[in-house]
């Protein structure tokens, strides 16, 4: 298969503690697939550099490479931390593992604009709301993850704002695709 971006690595966090879902957000089913397997689905075409981060051996049925955070509990900020820590790429794709209706081409225009624009960090927005964990990082953002991790700044919106960044505001007809499903309740309203 000819995929598109091969020149980039995407990595979905799937570590986080699924507390308001009561259960492994990346392993809930909607239409009769996982979470993770619809993000899955939307990124194969792009590229085959694909790497889950995160410890939970339920998600080894999956076959992809699994990475544990390399600092335990530092939320999203970790996970970045861990995904740039590993990569051996310029451009990585991070996503989190709770956005079912996520498409390829969504993802597609994120990475050619990020490919196109001068700055290190390239995030979804849909106008109201930021989404950076449907975000373009460069590997060049390591220590500034590292930094944030050490001075215990684990808040993901203000340490994106305070990086040279760049928001991509999607059309309305493609904001159901970056919708994060949180809560039981989100779940049944998702269609």
């Amino acid at each position: 298969m000819l995929r598109s971006n091969e020149d980039i690595a995407v990595y979905i966090l799937c570590g986080g503690k699924s507390s308001r879902m009561n259960t492994e957000k990346g392993l809930v089913e909607f239409h009769g697939k996982s979470f993770l397997q619809w993000i899955l689905d939307a990124v194969t075409p792009m590229t085959s550099t694909i790497t889950l981060v995160t410890k939970n051996v339920a998600y080894a049925c999956f076959g992809l490479p699994m990475i544990p955070d390399l600092v335990e509990d530092q939320g999203p900020v970790g996970g970045i931390y861990t995904a740039l820590a590993d990569s051996s790429f310029r451009y990585n794709l991070i996503l989190s593992c709770d956005i079912p209706k996520i498409t390829t081409e969504v993802l597609s225009a994120l990475i050619q604009t990020a490919k196109g624009s001068d700055k290190d960090v390239f995030i979804l927005s849909d106008g109201k709301h930021d989404y950076p964990l449907i975000g373009c990082y460069q590997k060049s953002l390591l220590q500034a993850f590292q930094y944030a991790i050490e001075q215990q700044h684990l808040k993901l919106c203000p340490l994106v704002d305070s990086l040279r960044h760049q928001k991509l505001v999607i059309t309305p007809k493609d904001q159901a695709a970056i919708r994060n499903i949180n809560t039981q309740e989100e779940l049944l309203s998702l269609t």
